[in-house]
């Protein structure tokens, strides 16, 4: 059975290459434009893992985390994708919920060895 990955992010072009990196890797992609739209496809699906971008319009990735982790999903690893690098984001990231971070532009084996740590 494959598992499914969430990709959160604003940029098309970066929901792309995640989708095709993800699925190069066997997983199925479900997308979503910005925290709304991310937790409105929460409704539906289940993923194994949520990878988050933190600049996005209408709810960030910040925002989005603590809101997941509020609605009870505390098992659900979150991945934190972004240009920003601060120890600050960092560490505000973290004390929102998130698992782990990956900086843009990301490079697919990076990105499958972080999933493959939260996920196990």
């Amino acid at each position: 059975m494959s598992r499914t990955i969430m990709a959160v992010d604003d940029s098309p072009s970066m929901r792309m290459l995640l989708r095709a990196a993800l699925s190069d890797l066997g997983y199925q992609v479900v997308e979503a434009e910005d925290g709304i739209h991310a937790l409105e496809k929460l409704q539906v699906a289940a993923p194994d893992l949520l990878i988050t971008d933190i600049n996005m319009p209408r709810m960030d990735g910040f925002g989005l985390i603590a809101e997941v982790r509020s609605q009870g999903l505390r098992g659900l690893p979150i991945l934190v994708l972004t240009t920003e690098s601060s120890d600050e984001k960092k560490q505000r990231a973290r004390d929102a919920g998130a698992t782990g971070w990956i900086v843009k532009p990301f490079h697919p084996d990076k990105l499958a060895a972080a999933i493959r740590r939260v996920l196990h």
